[in-house]
């Protein structure tokens, strides 16, 4: 089935759109996919076209800089009546590495050992900001928790990063992890299926399927705007999904054919879609 995108969407479901993305979350995908490997810089006006097809006003799209700025990500500088917004240090920094995270996600790795990272930290519930905060960085750092107070991963080699999470949540005077192969009490699978919702993940794959397999954009500016649908959709999934190894999976496992799609089309797309984000950025040059 062949899907048009573009600025030519209607404005219901263009207001859809913006009420699941935010501006400013796609605004650092548009400056991670064009503005990053265009030098770092681009006008305004440029922006500003670029989120509307996207579905966003003007004004949002103006907060959405204002506070990516002020965040230190970005900077402005002035050209008579015009403004050029120019990645800082900083922001190049940030969107280098979510690039390599966003286009190596799903990428097969190594064969897994069988062992095991295991994780016991347990907070009050009379600290719920604690707790929270505990709760979703490891589950960004892809950990799950089939028990209370204990966290799990196959991939032992994330030990630094959880012991950086803990140092920093001041949580390590009562903490412990360990590494090995898992015992010969219960299954693995039961485990598994306790400390993570792979039906969830599995819908959200899904509903990435549904939405871009087969998409055929039809111009060049459509393609501009259907890569970036496309990256930021995907990079949500290094958050949801742990990329447990093969053996721990459902047979077939979905997210290996979304990781496919992402691959084929935004390497089918890459090289129309960056020709003419440069040809929207010479027109606002000259």
């Amino acid at each position: 089935m062949t899907h048009a995108v573009g600025p030519a969407q209607p404005a219901i479901s263009r207001r859809r759109e913006v009420g699941a993305a935010s501006a400013r979350s796609l605004l650092m995908t548009l400056l991670g996919e064009y503005v990053l490997p265009h030098g770092g810089a681009v006008w305004t006006s440029t922006v500003l076209k670029a989120l509307d097809g996207l579905g966003i006003e003007e004004k949002s799209a103006r907060q959405a800089l204002a506070r990516t700025a002020a965040d230190g990500w970005i900077a402005s500088e002035r050209s008579g009546r015009r403004v050029r917004w120019v990645l800082t240090a900083p922001g190049r920094h940030l969107l280098t590495e979510g690039a390599e995270r966003i286009y190596s996600f799903g990428v097969p790795g190594p064969a897994w050992d069988g062992r095991w990272l295991v994780l016991m930290a347990t907070v009050p519930e009379t600290q719920r900001k604690l707790r929270h905060q505990l709760r979703t960085r490891l589950t960004w750092a892809g950990f799950g928790s089939p028990a209370p107070g204990m966290w799990i991963s196959p991939h032992a080699e994330r030990g630094p990063e959880a012991e950086d999470i803990i140092r920093e949540l001041g949580l390590d005077a009562t903490a412990f992890s360990f590494r090995g192969a898992y015992g010969g009490i219960g299954s693995q699978r039961a485990m598994v299926d306790q400390a993570w919702d792979l039906a969830e993940i599995a819908a959200q794959y899904e509903g990435f399927l549904d939405r871009f397999a087969g998409m055929r954009p039809a111009s060049g500016p459509e393609v501009v705007l259907a890569q970036v649908r496309l990256v930021h959709e995907w990079r949500r999934f290094p958050f949801l999904d742990p990329l447990l190894p093969p053996e721990l999976l459902p047979a077939e496992w979905i997210g290996e054919r979304a990781a496919a799609v992402f691959a084929e089309l935004h390497g089918a797309w890459q090289a129309q879609a960056q020709a003419s984000w440069g040809a929207l950025a010479d027109e606002a040059e000259a």
